[in-house]
């Protein structure tokens, strides 16, 4: 599949069936994140997986109850180190190049996923706090996203998009 054929059919999964996903596989989308770009390839992210099916209730009950999260076989929280980040670029880096980052990595696994016939879904509605101590995150780091990953047990369709005409402006914007 082409690239662009990957990023145009991907679509969030909110159902999973019950079939595993491997150790493998998992690496393979953990590798795929850690060739993202970053600031300074400062590469300001961890990652944090989880199989444990009580952790992932804990989890849906701090993401506004989001219950797809106990179905996924396996959930990935995406975290950040602003620290990394703000060790060169000051402010800027902690308080955007680090979130830009992880978003990026974010976006490799996300299309990994679906280049290898899994389904995902960013989560960003949680309580940050609450992820942290569940999880044991140090205070210097942020998770920034909860991405469950399983195989598809449905097939939306496509959202609507803007137009290229709605978004591309000249210079004069």
């Amino acid at each position: 599949m082409q690239i662009i054929d990957v990023i145009r059919t991907r679509r969030s999964i909110r159902k999973y069936t019950a079939e595993d996903v491997s150790d493998d596989i998992v690496r393979t989308l953990i590798d795929a994140a850690r060739w993202a770009p970053s600031a300074g390839n400062l590469q300001p992210w961890d990652f944090i997986v989880i199989r444990v099916k009580e952790t992932k209730k804990r989890l849906s009950k701090i993401a506004y109850d989001q219950q797809f999260i106990i179905e996924a076989p396996v959930v990935i929280v995406a975290c950040t180190n602003p620290m990394h980040s703000s060790s060169r670029y000051g402010l800027r880096g902690a308080s955007l190049y680090c979130l830009m980052d992880v978003a990026f990595a974010i976006q490799n696994i996300l299309l990994t996923a679906h280049s290898l016939g899994l389904g995902t879904c960013v989560i960003g509605a949680f309580n940050e706090e609450e992820v942290k101590k569940i999880l044991g995150i140090p205070d210097e780091c942020r998770p920034v996203a909860i991405v469950p990953v399983g195989y598809p047990a449905e097939d939306p369709k496509p959202p609507m998009r803007r137009t290229l005409t709605q978004i591309i402006h000249n210079e004069r914007f």
